[in-house]
């Protein structure tokens, strides 16, 4: 059985990409999470399917891991001149106190993570998938 409720690789749609795979870890959360996602549908999918998958899972993943209790989860998305930045901001502890780890599923798509602390209370991750010019090497 699949842990995403859509197949990436036929999936076109950045929104729906960000909902099936959050939504299930969601459901498994043992306390009550509000889940926002502001991502426009026609924005598509930035990099690998697969890749992305990985990397939106393990970021809900740590974000969930953050409020045991329950909380709010934002997720966003919008492209700027740096590309397509994902944000996800949940209201769980201050960066400081919390594992930022940098996820290899960023690294092996190319995306830029950088982490901070939310003005109203909590973290935030965003994720640039940087825009590619010409052609690219893939590193086996």
């Amino acid at each position: 059985m699949s842990n995403q409720w859509i197949d990436p690789n036929a999936c076109q749609s950045l929104a729906v990409l960000v909902e099936s795979v959050t939504a299930p870890l969601l459901i498994q959360h043992t306390s009550p999470v509000c889940l926002e996602i502001d991502i426009d549908t026609e924005l598509g999918v930035p990099a690998d399917p697969a890749g992305t998958v990985l990397l939106i899972r393990t970021l809900v993943g740590q974000a969930l891991s953050e409020m045991p209790e329950g909380g709010d989860l934002n997720i966003m998305a919008c492209e700027s001149v740096r590309g397509v930045e994902l944000e996800l901001a949940d209201t769980g502890g201050d960066i400081e106190n919390r594992a930022t780890r940098l996820p290899l599923a960023a690294a092996a798509i190319g995306a830029q993570v950088e982490w901070h602390n939310c003005p109203q209370g909590g973290g935030a991750v965003t994720v640039t998938f940087r825009r590619h010019s010409g052609t690219q090497r893939k590193v086996a």
